[in-house]
């Protein structure tokens, strides 16, 4: 069993919500920004203290409206993602890709992304990057760019991954390309580099669902920002790997669909179901 992260389940009743992470996801265009809501949903449901969203102008009304909670960075393009909040180097982790598109400027930022994530490396060795969605879809139209992924989580599903990297093994894939690898399917494995792969054990077909990776990824954004902040009030602490906390934002992403499905029946489980019983999935972790 994975095991249990103390920031996920004990806070300190002086801390404030700044003790509990600042992430920065990186999602939706026009005609998707549902991918960012439940993407944002997600992160705040599974803890994390402060969520910036960075959306196209157009999505601001959409998601200050679905989603108060969060914090909305402007891009500069109406309809897309095309440009870059600055300071990047004060998040805890990132998250780009569902619903972006891939469009010729977004994959310019994307790149620009990477490539300032590469070039500030000494700022920004302590944030985690999950890639996920479209961000995997434009890196398979840009093989060039995969040394620009290195130490990254992405989360392809079996389309995705063949998109990116055919049919090689992954945990080849892993190895070379310094990646952990959230292989998403029935039983989800996630792979690293010189690691045992862990096979995840929740979650059912009802998740076959619009939104269910979203989910994931905020999930997955959440946990690592945590950890990077808890890291620093409590640097003797014993942390999670990378494998390891994205392996647990599966199982708890799984249990939580497991959780839906049992309160209706698994064709009805809609991505948004997920988020809502993320915390009764807390509760069984705590309890196995």
């Amino acid at each position: 069993m994975i095991p249990h992260p103390d920031f996920l389940f004990h806070r300190d009743p002086e801390s404030h919500k700044g003790d509990y992470a600042h992430a920065l996801l990186i999602a939706g265009s026009y005609g998707k920004m549902g991918a960012a809501i439940l993407a944002a949903k997600a992160a705040l449901r599974a803890g994390i203290g402060l969520l910036t969203v960075h959306v196209p102008r157009r999505g601001v009304d959409i998601i200050q409206t679905a989603l108060p909670e969060a914090m909305v960075s402007i891009d500069a393009d109406e309809n897309s993602f095309t440009s870059l909040p600055t300071h990047l180097e004060r998040y805890d982790a990132i998250a780009v890709g569902p619903g972006i598109g891939t469009s010729e400027t977004t994959q310019a930022a994307l790149q620009t992304l990477l490539q300032r994530r590469v070039d500030n490396a000494a700022a920004m060795a302590a944030v985690p990057l999950v890639v996920d969605a479209d961000g995997i879809n434009i890196m398979a139209a840009h093989p060039e760019w995969m040394h620009l992924l290195r130490g990254a989580v992405v989360t392809p599903h079996a389309r995705e991954y063949q998109r990116l990297f055919a049919d090689a093994d992954t945990q080849t894939m892993a190895d070379l390309h310094d990646l952990v690898i959230v292989r998403k399917a029935h039983h989800t494995i996630i792979y690293a580099p010189a690691q045992q792969p862990i096979v995840n054990t929740t979650g059912n077909a009802g998740m076959a669902t619009a939104g269910s990776g979203d989910v994931l990824t905020g999930i997955t954004l959440s946990l690592l920002a945590q950890q990077s902040a808890y890291s620093l009030r409590h640097p003797s602490s014993q942390l999670l790997t990378i494998q390891q906390l994205a392996a647990l934002s599966v199982w708890l992403h799984g249990a939580a669909g497991d959780c839906a499905a049992s309160a209706s029946m698994p064709f009805a489980v809609m991505a948004s179901d997920i988020v809502e019983a993320l915390p009764q999935a807390a509760k069984k972790l705590l309890e196995s």
